[in-house]
């Protein structure tokens, strides 16, 4: 897992892993690791988590806005 940068310092997103198909979120909250997937998400969804997250910002917000239960269960 990668930190996530935070740039403005108003996340709950504390790490991420980013693979070919998926990306791992891990928040600041909680130690539960949630897996958003092409198949659970879309191609799209995860692209963009995937510049959001390797960016440091937005990615706590687009979670909540677009996939946010989207995860792999």
């Amino acid at each position: 897992m990668q930190h996530y940068l935070d740039l403005n310092h108003d996340s709950c997103v504390a790490n991420y892993e980013i693979g070919n198909e998926f990306i791992r979120v891990q928040f600041k909250k909680n130690s539960k690791i949630y897996t958003y997937s092409y198949a659970s998400a879309g191609y799209q969804h995860i692209e963009n988590m995937k510049q959001l997250a390797q960016y440091g910002d937005g990615l706590n917000a687009y979670i909540n806005h677009h996939v946010k239960q989207l995860y792999v269960r």
